[in-house]
């Protein structure tokens, strides 16, 4: 393994440990008025484009188990935010959807990564981002 990946001075996962907690504070605060915890704020942004998901699909865009996913979308769907139905075609797959105040809640969201990500990484060159989305998806990868 390479001594420069991982050393005593600069560890990638806690950077991006560090990055997360700073990233999910800053989320927090400006979307402190649709009263969502970090776990539902990342159901709904990764429902934010409107297309259906069956709980594995979601589950493994926000990064957790189907298991772990039900709990946040009990919630999601007591305030009105997500239905729950059928996935045409196939009866036992679960499809999660948007309701209409799930829909403006996503929007809001992704209108708020959206601006975070301007902020964050607007200055750096295309190809600095692209390596940071390419060591992302490795860490990613490496949990499943």
């Amino acid at each position: 393994m390479n001594s420069e990946i991982v050393s005593s001075e600069w560890s990638a996962l806690l950077a991006l440990q560090r990055a997360t907690h700073a990233t999910l504070q800053v989320l927090a605060a400006e979307l402190a008025d649709l009263d969502l915890t970090a776990s539902e704020i990342n159901a709904l942004a990764n429902l934010a484009d409107g297309r259906g998901r069956t709980v594995s699909e979601l589950g493994a865009a926000v990064g957790t188990r189907p298991t772990t996913l039900t709990s946040v979308l009990d919630r999601l769907e007591r305030r009105g935010h997500i239905t729950r139905g059928t996935r045409p075609g196939d009866r036992r797959a679960v499809l999660i959807e948007l309701t209409p105040s799930g829909r403006t809640a996503a929007a809001t969201i992704r209108e708020a990564v959206t601006g975070l990500e301007r902020r964050a990484l607007g200055g750096l060159p295309a190809e600095v981002i692209a390596g940071l989305r390419d060591a992302l998806q490795a860490m990613t990868e490496v949990s499943r």
